[in-house]
This record gives C-alpha cells, sequence and structure tokens, in this order.
C-alpha cells in the first residue's frame, strides 16, 4: 500500500483564503503541547510570546527592526516562488550585500558625504544580486539544481563573511575583536523617531519594496510573464517569454533585495560588521513568504508575525528560561502547517493497494466542496 497525491480539479477559494490562519491555529495547538511537554503553562509561555514584546513603544520599533529583513527577502522570494525558481540561498545574499554595502564605510571611514549612505544601499543590492546571479548562471547554462547551488552558497558567504572580519577588515583598535570598524554617522541609517525607538528606515524600504513589487506582479507585463512561466512554462514559451532570462531576473530581483536588506541591518540595527550579523533571516522569510500567500502585501502582515516570534523567544529565554532554539521550533512548525495546507487544498489522499481499487480518502471532502 502506499499513499499518493492527486490534483484536484477545482481548489476551495475559501480554504485558500482561510489557510495561513488553519496553519497558524494549528501551530498554536502544537506550541501549546510543545509547552505542556517543557512544564511551562501554555496560556503564560503564549502571553509571552505575543502579548509581552509589544506592550510598550520601543517594543514596537524593535518589531520593526526585526520584521523589515524578513519582509524585504521575502518580497524578492515570492517574485521566485511564483515563477517557480527556488531560491533557497537569500541568507548568503543578505550577507554578501552587507559584505559589498560595507566597503566604503570600512576601507574609507573618513569619508564622511551625503551620497556615502545611498553608494552603499546600492553596492549592498548590487552585491546580494550578483550573487544570486551565480546560481542562476548555473541553471541556464548547466541545467544544475537551484535548491543545491543557492544553499551551498550560503555556507560560502557565512565562510567568507568570518575570515574578512577576522582578518583584512578586524578594527586594529577593536581589541583583537573579530569586527570592523563603526560606521561613521554618514554611513548609519537614520532613526525613523529617535526619541520613541531605534526602528530606522529598513522598515520603510520593506513597505516600499512591497508596495513596488506588488505594483509589478499584478499591473504590468513582467508580472504577468512571471505568472504565466511559473504556472505553466510550455504556454509561456509559446507567448514568447524566455525561461533563462525569467531565471535571471528573478534571482537578481531577489538577490537585490536580500542584498539591501543586509546592508540595511549592518547600517541600521548593528552599526559595524562582525561574524554573524543574521539570526536566520533568509530562511525564515522562506516562512513569510509562503505565510503570507506571495502577495507582497501579505508579505508585511506575515513579517510582523514572524518578527513577532523573535522578539517572543528572546523574551521567552529571560522569563521563561527556555532555549533560543524554541523560537525555531515554533517556526518550523508554523511553515509545516502552512505547506501542509496548501498541499491538501490543492491535492487530494489517496490510498493504493496492491491488486486493490483505490481508496479515496478525501472523497467525501471534495464532495462537499
Amino acid at each position: 500500500m502506499r499513499l499518493e497525491l492527486v490534483k484536484r480539479p477545482q481548489r476551495s477559494a475559501l480554504f485558500s483564503i482561510l489557510s495561513p490562519f488553519i496553519a497558524f491555529a494549528l501551530t498554536m495547538v502544537a506550541g501549546g503541547i510543545m509547552f505542556a511537554l517543557l512544564g511551562i503553562n501554555p496560556v503564560t509561555a503564549f502571553r509571552t510570546y505575543f502579548i509581552s514584546p509589544v506592550t510598550e513603544i520601543w517594543q514596537l520599533h524593535e518589531l520593526a527592526i526585526k520584521a523589515a529583513p524578513l519582509i524585504l527577502i521575502a518580497v524578492g522570494l515570492a517574485v521566485c516562488y511564483r515563477a517557480n525558481i527556488w531560491n533557497i540561498g537569500a541568507e548568503g545574499q543578505f550577507i554578501m550585500g552587507a559584505i559589498a554595502g560595507s566597503v566604503i564605510p570600512v576601507l574609507y571611514p573618513t569619508f564622511e558625504s551625503p551620497i556615502v549612505l545611498p553608494l552603499m544601499l546600492i553596492m549592498g543590492m548590487i552585491g546580494g544580486a550578483a550573487y544570486a546571479g551565480i546560481p542562476a548562471f548555473l541553471k541556464t547554462r548547466f541545467n544544475t539544481n537551484e535548491i543545491l547551488t543557492s544553499l551551498m552558497l550560503v555556507y560560502v558567504a557565512q565562510l567568507f563573511l568570518d575570515w574578512i572580519v577576522r582578518s583584512p577588515w578586524r578594527d586594529p583598535k577593536g581589541f583583537n575583536f573579530p569586527q570592523t570598524v563603526q560606521f561613521s554617522d554618514a554611513a548609519t541609517l537614520p532613526m525613523l523617531f529617535p526619541s520613541a525607538g531605534r526602528a530606522n528606515l529598513g522598515f520603510v524600504f520593506a513597505l516600499v519594496a512591497a508596495v513596488l513589487v506588488w505594483i509589478l506582479m499584478s499591473r504590468m507585463l513582467k508580472g504577468f510573464e512571471v505568472r504565466v512561466l511559473g504556472s505553466s512554462p510550455r504556454a509561456g514559451r509559446f507567448a514568447g517569454f524566455g525561461f533563462n532570462r525569467m531565471v535571471f531576473f528573478a534571482f537578481m530581483l531577489s538577490g537585490a533585495l536580500a542584498g539591501l536588506a543586509g546592508i540595511s541591518e549592518v547600517s541600521g540595527a548593528i552599526g559595524q560588521l562582525q561574524p554573524s550579523i543574521s539570526p536566520g533571516y533568509g530562511f525564515t522569510a522562506i516562512i513569510v513568504a509562503f505565510l503570507g500567500r506571495l502577495n507582497p502585501l501579505g508579505i508585511v502582515a506575515s513579517g510582523l508575525v514572524l518578527a513577532l516570534t523573535y522578539l517572543g523567544g528572546e523574551a521567552a529565554q529571560s522569563a521563561l528560561g527556555i532555549s533560543d532554539k524554541v523560537a525555531r521550533v515554533f517556526q518550523g512548525m508554523l511553515l509545516f502547517f502552512v505547506l501542509g495546507c496548501d498541499t491538501l487544498i490543492h491535492y487530494r489522499i489517496r490510498l493504493v493497494g496492491l491488486g486493490a481499487p483505490k481508496l479515496d480518502v478525501a472523497a467525501k471532502l471534495e464532495e462537499a466542496h
């Protein structure tokens, strides 16, 4: 006997809309069980996770800081995934964008001018796009699997960052710590409301990027091309759309936004390069993209939700004495349930026995729809 998935001739529009909410509810149930097994009252845990971190104005600023890179990266990934191109290496593109954008403040720390910050942002986007161009080239030239190449390049970027801050770019006055010089004021993103908290222009970049990509995907020919090639490459070829061009476009747009997120994080929240500049934003953004239904505007909301899990995880560590890995487990469960709900909306589960007629497990559910 075996299980097989059979594509539904029609999917439920209602369940397609409710899918993220069902997934989140299931995550809460599974999370409650997890906290109970850890000996923690689930109600107390959820209050610590989702309410305590947003009760003060300065905490809302911290939420914006965490959400900005998630939204920026996820918006770019959504374009890739709508085109059926699987970029899993946004974490590496985030890091390489941060490194490329940091060239001026690290190598020329005394250069202070109004053009410094715009140059940093542009260089960060170029660095992320160029790094994303590597798996795009390998896919179009050698038909390599972009999942593997983009993922492996993450580790290359992480090791390169670790090397560069420990050797050539290490601050000679930094007491031998693996970090670069502190960025000057001219190379630092301005805060939105300095008297209230640390939120900076990175959050504005994220909102603007979400709106622009939404316009691209819903109102422009290029967005139509992305959707057609993603849903039916054969139809796209008949329409004259180039698949190889789309691979480069999707990868490099995604990489540019990840690079912008990287340099925004370094020049805003951190203020210098160091061995670790990301708690896994590039991977968490995959969850953000799917939770937002690959819609740039929906990604803004899902980015805030996932950012809250980071803040909640930090609060839970101090208030409940649990490991920081619990936040990762929470995020992993959310991705599992999001993908599981989407799969069951698009496919029926069929149990097939050897020499026996096929038993349609979801037949009655299909009739109900």
